[in-house]
C-alpha cells in the first residue's frame, strides 16, 4: 500500500518537535535481567518455543517479528501498542496504519505465545516483553545463532494506540538520509544504530507499492538487472487489491546476515531509504565496514536491538499487564 507522501512528510516534521517534548530518554527504569525469575521462571523459554515453531515453519514470520519489535518501539515506546485491535472508541489504531497494514506479520505468533504464558503464569508477563523476546528469538533462528543477546524485561503495556502516531514516527521507505537520521535521533538512536538496524532488510518481503517509484520512474540508481526482475513481479501501478510482495534480499532472503550491505553497495536494494545510506561519506563508510565484517555487524545488531528495546519504557504508573494483547484490560 502506497504512503501518502506529502502528508507523512509533514507529520514527520511535527514528530521531531513532539518527540523532544515526550521522549523519556531511552530509560531502563524498572527493567532488569531475570525479571520473571520468580514470578514466571519459564516465560522466556515458552516464548522461544512458540517462536521457534512458527519461524521454522515460515521464516518470513521471523522477519515480521523482528520488524514488529522495531515498529512497536518507535510508537509510544516498547509497550505493545502495535498489537491493539480497533474498538468503537478507537477505530484506527497503529496496526491499521499504512506502515503496518497489511504488511506487518506475526500477530498470531504473539497471541500464541501470550496464551501459552498465561496458562503457566496468569497476569504476569507483559505483551511488550513478549514482543521483544519474540524479536530476539527470531533473530537467533534466522541468523543460525550468530545474533543472540540477553534482554532486560519488566516492560508494561500501553493503553494508547493511534494510526496518526505510527504515520508520524515510523520512517517510510521513501525517506532520505537526513529524514532517517532525524527519525532515529528523536528516539535516542544514533547514525550507527540507523545503519546497523537497516541490516534487518536482509530478511522478509516488501509490497511492490513501497518501491514502485524506483522501477517505474527513471532515473534510478537501482541495478538494471534487478529492476527488470522486479518489473516482471510487480504491476505497473500497485494498489490495495493488486500489490504482491517480493523478497527484500535476492541473495539470502531467509537468513539474517550482512548480505544487505553488499546489496546496498551493488545497488540491489528496494527502498530509497536503503539507497540513501550511500549518500553521505559517514554512512557509506559504515555500509562498507558492515559488508566486509560480518561478525562485527552481528554483535552491533544485537547491541542495537537491546538499545531499541529500551525506548520510552512504561511502568506500572502509566501501563498495565494486559490479559489479552489485542485489548486493554
Amino acid at each position: 500500500m502506497r504512503y501518502v507522501k506529502h502528508k507523512q512528510a509533514e507529520m514527520a516534521r511535527v514528530a521531531i518537535w513532539l518527540s523532544c517534548v515526550l521522549l523519556l530518554a531511552a530509560t531502563c527504569q524498572g527493567l532488569k535481567y531475570g525479571y520473571y525469575s520468580r514470578s514466571c521462571p519459564p516465560a522466556e523459554f515458552i516464548v522461544r518455543a512458540v517462536v521457534g515453531k512458527a519461524v521454522r515453519q515460515n521464516p518470513g514470520i521471523g522477519a515480521g517479528l523482528i520488524r514488529m519489535a522495531f515498529h512497536d518501539c518507535f510508537v509510544q515506546g516498547c509497550d505493545a501498542s502495535v498489537l491493539l485491535d480497533p474498538t468503537p472508541a478507537n477505530q484506527r489504531p497503529e496496526k491499521l496504519s499504512p506502515p503496518n497494514f497489511p504488511s506487518l506479520r506475526g500477530f498470531e505468533v504473539i497471541d500464541a505465545a501470550k496464551a501459552a504464558v498465561e496458562r503457566a503464569c496468569p497476569g504476569v508477563v507483559s505483551c511488550a516483553d513478549i514482543v521483544q523476546f519474540a524479536g530476539r528469538d527470531a533473530s537467533v533462528i534466522l541468523s543460525k545463532g550468530r545474533v543472540n543477546y540477553a534482554l532486560q524485561s519488566g516492560r508494561f503495556d500501553g493503553r494508547v494506540s493511534l494510526e496518526t502516531e505510527a504515520l508520524a514516527f515510523l520512517p517510510p521507505p521513501f525517506f532520505n538520509l537526513t529524514e532517517l537520521i532525524d527519525s532515529f535521533k528523536v528516539k535516542g538512536l544514533s547514525v550507527d544504530d540507523l545503519v546497523v538496524l537497516s541490516g534487518s532488510h536482509t530478511v522478509g518481503r516488501s509490497h511492490c507499492s513501497s518501491f514502485s517509484d524506483r522501477i517505474s520512474t527513471p532515473p534510478s540508481d537501482i541495478n538494471p538487472g534487478l529492476a527488470t526482475v522486479l518489473k516482471r513481479q510487480c504491476p505497473a501501478n500497485p494498489n490495495f487489491t493488486n500489490d504482491p510482495t517480493v523478497v527484500l534480499d535476492v541473495v539470502t532472503p531467509t537468513k539474517l546476515d550482512n548480505q544487505y550491505y553488499k546489496n546496498v553497495l551493488r545497488h540491489q536494494v528496494l527502498f530509497n531509504s536503503d539507497a540513501a545510506l550511500l549518500t553521505s561519506r559517514e554512512t557509506a563508510r559504515k555500509v562498507v565496514q558492515n559488508a566486509f565484517r560480518s561478525r562485527q555487524w552481528e554483535k552491533k545488531f544485537a547491541r542495537a536491538m537491546v538499545k531499541m528495546a529500551n525506548i520510552e519504557i512504561k511502568t506500572a504508573a502509566n501501563g498495565e499487564v494486559r490479559r489479552n494483547c489485542r485489548i486493554v484490560n
